[in-house]
């Protein structure tokens, strides 16, 4: 018994994605792409710390009052909620109000995914992969590319910003598999109600009530419509889809899917806020295509596993034996 619980990381690793969870995968990231440009049409009408505090308000409520809590410890649910909405999304707000483009911002973000295969193999004993390594690779110099395609568009501390928050979506990552949440929907809801206060905070604390009293005559329909994709497609149905996965499956496997956003993102950022790639952007967008299809494909662990756990041939009749 104890054989099998110490190596069901190990056995997991080797679990194939459903159609159905590659197709929400495909949905996710291409609505979180598209959420990046949108999110630019409200930060020219909104405070980016407001906007954020705002989002979570709506996503919150009245919600709450018909979801039931999710069964989880309340820390949980906390430290979610602020990494979520105050170190995550709030800094990348932020990054994007003091000039980095958004869709530099969506390729940023994307480093996340290597913080979390780390997680992954350092926290939960999943496998590390060749392919998933060369794919690391690949797709950190098509980043890179992109950005240095794109120099002193946007304020050195904007990009810092958006890279600290990409170390927060990986943190954030680990919490929900650390959790073991089986209510994701409710613990995206749930979690919403711990930023809107500390950011409403910041907002006063670093700006006064300019913010606040300047918003009703600022709002208009794009504010709003950015506001509301936010909300109800990039926060509930985006952060559901994405916890459902790191639900099912191991971390080292949902994390490259991440790297489609910045090419949804620099796709949508032409015709939402008309920022368009050069040739060597181009490039490197489709570095990162190949990179996520090479790290898609099976091979040899790059990391040993502990020697106690038994192959692939050595598991199966024990699982049988024992069922």
């Amino acid at each position: 018994m104890s054989v099998k619980v110490s190596c069901l990381g190990f056995m997991k690793d080797r679990q194939a994605m459903h159609r159905k969870h590659l197709i929400l995968a495909v949905f996710v990231t291409a609505i979180w792409g598209i959420n990046f440009p949108i999110t630019k049409l409200g930060l020219a009408r909104i405070d980016p710390l407001l906007l954020t505090a705002i989002r979570f308000t709506l996503a919150a409520f009245p919600w709450v009052f018909f979801v039931k809590r999710p069964n989880v410890a309340i820390r949980w649910l906390a430290a979610y909620g602020l990494i979520f909405g105050v170190a995550m999304w709030a800094l990348i707000n932020l990054g994007i109000a003091m000039g980095v483009p958004p869709g530099s911002a969506s390729l940023l973000i994307q480093f996340s995914a290597f913080f979390t295969l780390g997680w992954g193999v350092f926290l939960f004993r999943e496998s590390l992969t060749w392919p998933q390594l060369i794919g690391m690779v690949l797709a950190a110099t098509g980043l890179v590319g992109i950005l240095m395609d794109s120099p002193g568009k946007a304020a050195t501390i904007g990009f810092m910003l958006v890279m600290v928050s990409a170390v927060a979506w990986s943190i954030g990552n680990v919490i929900v598999k650390v959790s073991k949440v089986k209510e994701i929907f409710a613990f995206v809801v749930w979690a919403s109600l711990f930023p809107p206060i500390p950011l409403l905070l910041l907002t006063w604390w670093l700006r006064g009530t300019a913010p606040f009293t300047e918003l009703p005559s600022h709002v208009n329909a794009a504010a709003v419509f950015s506001l509301a994709f936010q909300v109800y497609a990039s926060t509930h149905f985006c952060y559901w889809g994405w916890n459902l996965l790191l639900r099912e499956y191991p971390a080292s496997k949902v994390a490259p899917w991440s790297l489609l956003i910045p090419v949804f993102g620099s796709f949508s950022s032409i015709f939402i806020v008309h920022q368009i790639p050069s040739f060597c952007g181009w490039i490197s967008i489709s570095l990162i295509l190949f990179s996520l299809a090479i790290g898609m494909k099976k091979g040899r662990a790059v990391l040993m596993r502990d020697k106690s756990c038994p192959t692939s041939q050595e598991w199966q009749p024990r699982a049988s034996s024992a069922n």
